[in-house]
């Protein structure tokens, strides 16, 4: 009988180990999930950050060339004013 125990309690320390180590492993995997997950939605951030600062880039110049032609306006508006003054005080 004390073999047959000795088996049997060794049997059940196989099974409690086993237990262990599938739960080692399933947290192993959940980890590296979790990880490839994080890193997804690190790349899409990149992506985002890029295209965003693409965005950016494209209305600073309409800014720009906006600025400018407000200028050119502005410089236009003036001359003909000083025209028109010229004009009447003829």
């Amino acid at each position: 009988m004390s073999g047959e125990k000795t088996a049997k309690s060794a049997l059940e320390s196989l099974n409690k180990a086993l237990t262990k180590l599938e739960n080692a492993v399933d947290g192993r995997v959940e980890k590296e999930s979790d990880f490839a997950d994080a890193e997804e939605e690190v790349q899409r951030l990149n992506a985002d950050r890029s295209r965003l600062a693409q965005e950016l880039d494209q209305s600073e110049d309409r800014a720009t060339r906006l600025e400018d032609a407000n200028r050119e306006v502005s410089r236009r508006l003036v001359t003909a004013m000083e025209t028109i003054r010229a004009v009447l005080d003829r």
